[in-house]
This record gives C-alpha cells, sequence and structure tokens, in this order.
C-alpha cells in the first residue's frame, strides 16, 4: 500500500526545551532530508490548541509519489521545567537517595547486565557530584587548615569550612552545568523513579488525556496509518498512552487506520526493571501479543542511552510463547546514517547520537526517519523490506517500478 495520508503523534522525553526549539529542529532537519533524497516538502506553522499539544501538517513529494502527513508533538515541557527549578540542595539529596536504592534493590546490576553502557551512563551524574564535591572539600579543607592556623578554635572553623564547601559545590553544580547535565540528568532519574512509583499524578493525567485524544483520532482519522512515536523516555510514555487507550477501547487496533507503535532510542527498562512496575510489565505482556496493533523496536549500540541490544519482552522477563507479535526490533548502525567525514566528531557527544534517532540523514539508508514520518511506504513494509524501501527512495525509475511491483504482489497462495 502507498501511504497518502499519515499521522504522526510524537512523544517526547523528559526535554524541557519544548515546540519551539523542536520545531526548527524538525523544519531544519526536513530541508536536509529534501535535499539528501531529492524530494519537494512543505512544512505548515504549528497550531496549538492548547498548551498539552501542537500540530503542523508535512506535504512531500517523491517521483512517483506523495503524502501529506499530520504531525502531533505532545508537550510536557511544563511539567519537565517546573521539575527543573527545584532548589540544588533537594535535586542531589533526592537523585543520591533513588541511586543509592537502585544500588541496593538490585536495578543497577540489572542495567549492567541488560547494557553496560547505559549503567555507565546512568552512574554518570552520581560521578561527576563525586569530582566536584572532592574539588571543594579540597578546597574546604586547605580553608580550614588556613583558619586553625591563624588560632582560630574548631568551634569556628568546622562550621566556617562546612559552609564553603557547601557553597562551592552548589556553584561548580550550577556553573558546569551547561557543560555536564548533570542536574538535568538527576532530574530525570528522579523524574522516572516518581513516576513509576505513581507519585506524579500531573503526568497521569497528562497520558490519560492523551489517549482519549488517541481514541478519538483512530475514530475520526482517514489517515492510512497512525504512528505513535516514542523516543528517549517517550518510548514508555508513547506504550503507556497506546496501552491506555486500547483500555479505553479495546477495538481501538481493529477499525479505521492500521495502528502503529515506533519505539526509537527507548530505555523501557528504566520503569520496567523496577520491583513497583507489575502494572507497566502486565501492559508490557498484553501489547506482546496484541494482534491488533504493530510495534517497532529501533536500537542503537552507539547510543548509550538506550538498551542494546535488548529484547523489550523477554528482557523484562515476560513469556507469552506463540502468541507473542511484538516488537520488531530493528538494529540501526549510524556509522552507515552519518557521513564517514563527520562520524568521528559526531560519536563523542552522547546527547548527539541520542537525537539522531529523530534527525536527518547524512546517507541514504533504510532507517531514515523522516522516510518513516513522510514517506510512501507503511512502517511495516519499510522495516519488512528494507532493500525494497531503499530502493525506491534512491533507485532510477526501473528501479522503483520493480521495487514497487515486488511490494505490490501478493504473498505466494494468496490470489
Amino acid at each position: 500500500m502507498r501511504v497518502k495520508r499519515r499521522h504522526i503523534i510524537y512523544v517526547q522525553g523528559y526535554d524541557p526545551r519544548g515546540l519551539a526549539q523542536y520545531y526548527r529542529m524538525f523544519r531544519s532537519e526536513l530541508r536536509k532530508f529534501a535535499a539528501l533524497y531529492g524530494l519537494t516538502c512543505k512544512v505548515g506553522r504549528p497550531a496549538a490548541d492548547d498548551a498539552r499539544a501542537a500540530s503542523w501538517t508535512i506535504d512531500t513529494q517523491g517521483p512517483d509519489w506523495q503524502t501529506r502527513t499530520r504531525y502531533d508533538f505532545l508537550r510536557w515541557e511544563d511539567l519537565i521545567k517546573a521539575d527543573l527549578e527545584w532548589p540544588i540542595w533537594r535535586t542531589v539529596t533526592q537523585a543520591l537517595g533513588i541511586y543509592i536504592r537502585l544500588i541496593f534493590n538490585g536495578v543497577l546490576t540489572r542495567f549492567r547486565k541488560a547494557h553496560w553502557r547505559f549503567a555507565a551512563f546512568i552512574s554518570y551524574p552520581e560521578f561527576v557530584l563525586t569530582m566536584e564535591a572532592l574539588l571543594s572539600l579540597g578546597a574546604a579543607t586547605l580553608f580550614a587548615a588556613g583558619l586553625r592556623f591563624a588560632g582560630l578554635p574548631l568551634l569556628i572553623t568546622l562550621p566556617a569550612a562546612a559552609a564553603l564547601f557547601i557553597a562551592l559545590l552548589g556553584t561548580l553544580l550550577k556553573l558546569l552545568e551547561s557543560r555536564t547535565y548533570t542536574l538535568y540528568l538527576m532530574s530525570d532519574t528522579i523524574f522516572t523513579w516518581q513516576y513509576a512509583h505513581r507519585q506524579r499524578p500531573d503526568w497521569d493525567q497528562r497520558i490519560e488525556q492523551f489517549a482519549r485524544d488517541l481514541v478519538a483520532t483512530v475514530r475520526s482519522s482517514d489517515a492510512d496509518e497512525i504512528v505513535v512515536v516514542g523516543h528517549s523516555s517517550g518510548s514508555f510514555l508513547g506504550l503507556e498512552i497506546l496501552m491506555r487507550a486500547l483500555e479505553l477501547d479495546p477495538e481501538i487496533g481493529r477499525r479505521g487506520p492500521r495502528l502503529m507503535l515506533l519505539t526509537i532510542g527507548g530505555n523501557l527498562p528504566i520503569v520496567g526493571f523496577l520491583p513497583v512496575s507489575d502494572g507497566f510489565r502486565a501492559r508490557l505482556k498484553r501489547l506482546a501479543a496484541e494482534p491488533s496493533i504493530h510495534w517497532v523496536d529501533c536500537q542503537s549500540r552507539k547510543d548509550v542511552m538506550n538498551f542494546y541490544p535488548f529484547d523489550p519482552i523477554a528482557g523484562h522477563g515476560i513469556d507469552v510463547g506463540a502468541a507473542r507479535r511484538n516488537p520488531k526490533i530493528v538494529n540501526v548502525r549510524f556509522r552507515d546514517i552519518i557521513a564517514p567525514e563527520n562520524y568521528n566528531a559526531f560519536r563523542r557527544h552522547f546527547f548527539r547520537v541520542h537525537f539522531q534517532f529523530v534527525m536527518a540523514n547524512e546517507q541514504p539508508n533504510a532507517y531514515d526517519f523522516f522516510m518513516m514520518v513522510c514517506g510512501p511506504l507503511t512502517l511495516c513494509d519499510r522495516f519488512a523490506h528494507p532493500a525494497t524501501a531503499l530502493a525506491i527512495a534512491t533507485g532510477d525509475p526501473a528501479t522503483r517500478d520493480q521495487a514497487w511491483s515486488e511490494l505490490e504482489e501478493p504473498p505466494i497462495g494468496v490470489a
């Protein structure tokens, strides 16, 4: 089937930048995508009915196809910015407490076994905090020694040194935040822990509303396919929205457009591995065997912020036997997407690597976020026939005709 209309529902991760910056990035990357494949793309301005979501349209024309995409951007930035306004002491103490609990309840060990790079990444803020605390402690110790040398008593020296230590540590954390992202990553950890423990009713209420919106969208849409896209922490948030919609309407995947879940750069275990997350694992189990919804999970070894290689079902200790339908796991090689002359610089920046999942390719590849958003193939066809999908995107007219005919031929034994 050639997709003429598509509806994307994009669920961002724990990112405070929000709509304005995301839209600018999207528009810029769309231009790169169009140039790479020689396509014509026209993107509309975002329209926002309220603070919860915004949408825009993209019209894309290729040599023998044309699609219109509605792109919904679900918003959390108001909730995230409120978290980032916490006092530094509150963020640091809560994050440290959670990290210690992750060690003692065995979750950090499970992270390490599933993907040691992610375990190292989630430990990174505590490592930076330790280094900055040691520097502050060294300065405070020298200051205390100077006070003692001047003849001041311990009753004055110790409180003064302690005050200096706290002031220096807070200053270092704040001054270096634009380089280290320590406080931001700690806030992300705190949010995930609180969300899993049902301590974030603000997020739960918004997920409930997004789920109701999804049900209404499926019932009224004329799209050929509807794709819920979850990037980073949006992977588990998107899954939660979709499964809540399925609870509201068990027939949601059996009527109207084909309904898809696409998780990219996902980190489901940061919720799923917690002992308290029985409900989340139950939803994973249901989705694994749900025949009416198709789920594709894209992972990359180079991205330290996702789990690779990881089976989102078996990795959580879930076994549905022969009933399993989901997900289709796709390995994304960024080396094949980024131009060779840029790859060494690219690989050194973990946030840049993580966001490549939603940015334009520098080289044509079967994995191409904007082809999934704007291209003529369904998500299922794209990953079931990656070579054919690439031939349609880059081949000459004869190659494209052959590729289309291969896709449009019915399976053997089907009239």
